[in-house]
């Protein structure tokens, strides 16, 4: 069994986690979770729409139409605690919150916007063979 990261000192030259093998056909490996936090439909567009700029928090929910405030607040606090999201509270009155991506976010989003834009390219392909699929049943 692969055991789950705790919180660590990232300078500990202890680090438990350095022994950690991530495995996502594992069931206990945490990748598995932090691969559905990144693939689920609303990560997955929250991750994108941050490559284009900081968002505030009602400014990211108009750019992914169609989520709803409560599922977009979960989304954020999984990305945020994976180390994807970054969350910054400007000190103003009244208090604004930005989104933006962290290093690691970048690196994910930019792969994940690979395989979207093959998705997007593929469209056409895609309606043609679920047309014959339909027509078949």
């Amino acid at each position: 069994m692969i055991p789950t990261a705790a919180p660590v000192d990232p300078t500990d030259p202890t680090d438990p986690t350095d022994d950690l093998v991530a495995d996502v056909f594992a069931r206990a490996c945490p990748s598995r979770r932090t691969l559905e936090h990144i693939t689920g439909k609303w990560g997955g567009l929250a991750l994108i729409a941050l490559t284009e700029d900081t968002y505030r928090f009602n400014a990211l929910r108009r750019r992914v139409d169609g989520v709803s405030e409560k599922m977009l607040a979960q989304t954020l606090h999984a990305l945020e605690r994976d180390g994807l999201v970054r969350r910054e509270v400007q000190t103003s009155i009244p208090p604004h919150v930005q989104y933006s991506l962290t290093p690691l976010g970048s690196r994910v989003a930019a792969k994940l916007r690979e395989l979207i834009d093959l998705v997007e390219a593929e469209m056409p392909t895609v309606i043609a063979a679920q047309e014959r699929y339909d027509r078949s049943r």
